[in-house]
């Protein structure tokens, strides 16, 4: 009778601690109550202070970065995150500015004028060079799409196209530092760049930074040139060039460059929250959205609430959701990173530098989901409002044959379209390489990147808090939260099953 009413007690115990670890185990039914906390009155209260002229566009290693860092990390200190990186908020590293010292251009013996007839870029490097020939490249002729003009250690004029209307875009990814990029890997030895905008001097250079110490590793030189500097090269062609009937060519001239500056070293940061996990805590969900933009030209603020002041202020909200959950004993398995990354507009700085130096093991990293843009309508969706609660999917079912199904199950009761039309690697936009979570796929980590698409306000000052559709903007990032409840509460890690091919992990 001893004997049996303890093996009762032993069962009973057994089933009731049984009990109590299958209720601590997070359910996406209980995920709901959560995700609603997730406002579009909290949204804009902290939009409107991160993308605010205060922040002055919050340019990689500017004072407006540091303000928009200083804020952020005061904020996840009030949600109840602790510091990140081994007791710290902040990982930094190192940007090295460059400063123009002197630059010259001869064209044919004349001497053109420096912020009037041509611009220098510090992407440029220490250098004298001397060419008796320019290879001027029309990059819609047949004869470059059919690699048939050689520009390998030549200097190359070609003509830089204005945006198309709504794609707004220069910086790093839509300006002529990736004309250069894709000259400089077939060779050429540097650049003359007709139509893009004269720098007066009286205004910064955008890509006058770098990660890289030695600029003379960093790329090639180029130079914007005027269309009246741009004639005494193309003489008699120059009119139809202009009009962009000029094949690709060689053009006989004497032009001589040099190019001197100096360089000096400041510090940027990725600000990193951490949220501790439960049965899991040793495998890691990482959240991130990049806090810098493109900053100031002048006395013009591009104020970047929706890129990526939009994925900034939804990592918060995020971050709130899953305390909050924690406190009320339904906190995830698995650790959370929730970290903003800085100098994204730069090249992906903050992430690159992230995925070198990880503070938790990428091997135990089940996944990283990117919120880059999520407060617009973009121009293919402005018409179609019967549809437009849609957010682009991009990645997704690159790296994990698990990660679509979540997706489709979060967004059970929201109901939102989710648009794969960027999702290949290899599309012409080429999103997949464009935001941080790149440098994570990279790596081998599964991804998940949430976008709005490209609107006419991007990479503009027009892109303003007003602008923003919060209600949108919230329904994402609660699709974003459900995700990762799923993610970081399931049994498994992510499975790593599918590979990318090499050449979609060549950028």
């Amino acid at each position: 009778m001893k004997t049996t009413m303890n093996v009762k007690h032993v069962l009973l115990v057994g089933l009731c601690l049984s009990g109590t670890a299958a209720m601590a185990q997070p359910t996406l039914k209980q995920a709901g109550k959560y995700a609603q906390t997730i406002t579009p009155a909290d949204l804009k209260k902290h939009l409107t202070i991160v993308a605010s002229a205060e922040m002055e566009g919050r340019e990689t290693a500017t004072p407006g970065e540091y303000k928009a860092a200083a804020y952020i990390i005061e904020q996840m200190k009030a949600i109840g995150l602790q510091p990140g990186n081994n007791g710290q908020w902040t990982q930094s590293y190192n940007v090295y500015r460059d400063s123009l010292t002197e630059a010259s251009l001869q064209v044919n013996g004349s001497k053109l004028n420096l912020n009037k007839d041509f611009s220098a870029t510090t992407a440029n490097y220490n250098s004298h060079m001397s060419f008796g020939e320019v290879v001027y490249v029309n990059m819609e002729d047949s004869l470059w799409k059919n690699n048939k003009v050689d520009v390998s250690g030549r200097l190359v004029l070609v003509r830089m196209k204005a945006p198309a209307a709504g794609a707004g875009g220069r910086g790093f990814f839509g300006g002529p530092a990736m004309v250069v990029g894709q000259l400089q890997a077939k060779g050429a030895a540097a650049v003359l760049v007709m139509g893009d905008r004269i720098n007066d001097g009286k205004e910064p250079v955008m890509s006058n930074m770098t990660v890289v110490k030695d600029p003379a590793r960093q790329g090639i030189n180029f130079f914007s040139l005027s269309d009246v500097a741009a004639a005494q090269l193309l003489g008699a062609d120059a009119a139809t060039e202009k009009g962009g009937k000029l094949l690709s060519k060689n053009i006989k001239a004497s032009v001589h460059f040099s190019y001197h500056e100096k360089q000096i070293t400041l510090v940027s940061n990725n600000i990193l929250g951490f949220l501790e996990g439960t049965d899991k805590k040793d495998e890691f969900l990482v959240v991130t959205g990049h806090y810098d933009h493109i900053g100031r030209r002048g006395d013009i603020i591009n104020y970047g609430a929706d890129d990526d002041g939009s994925g900034t202020v939804s990592v918060l909200e995020l971050a709130e959701a899953f305390v909050k959950a924690k406190a009320e004993g339904k906190g995830p398995r698995r650790s959370m990173l929730f970290m903003t990354v800085s100098g994204e507009e730069k090249g992906l700085w903050g992430s690159g530098h992230y995925g070198n130096n990880p503070v938790y093991p990428l091997e135990k990293t089940t996944a990283n989901l990117n919120i880059d843009m999520i407060g617009r309508t973009d121009t293919i969706y402005e018409s179609k409002k019967d549809s437009a609660v849609y957010v682009y999917l991009v990645g997704e079912d690159k790296l994990s044959s698990d990660l679509p199904g979540v997706s489709v199950l979060a967004n059970k009761n929201l109901k939102m379209v989710l648009d794969g039309r960027y999702n290949d690697p290899l599309d012409k936009s080429r999103i997949y390489f464009r935001s941080d979570h790149y440098n994570f796929a990279k790596h081998g980590v599964p991804i998940l990147f949430y976008f709005d698409g490209i609107h006419r306000d991007y990479h503009r000052p027009t892109d303003t808090v007003d602008k923003i559709e919060f209600e949108l903007m919230a329904k994402r990032a609660q699709l974003v939260f459900l995700t990762a409840w799923e993610i970081a509460n399931r049994n498994d890690m992510l499975k790593r099953d599918k590979p990318l091919p090499a050449a979609a992990l060549t950028r």
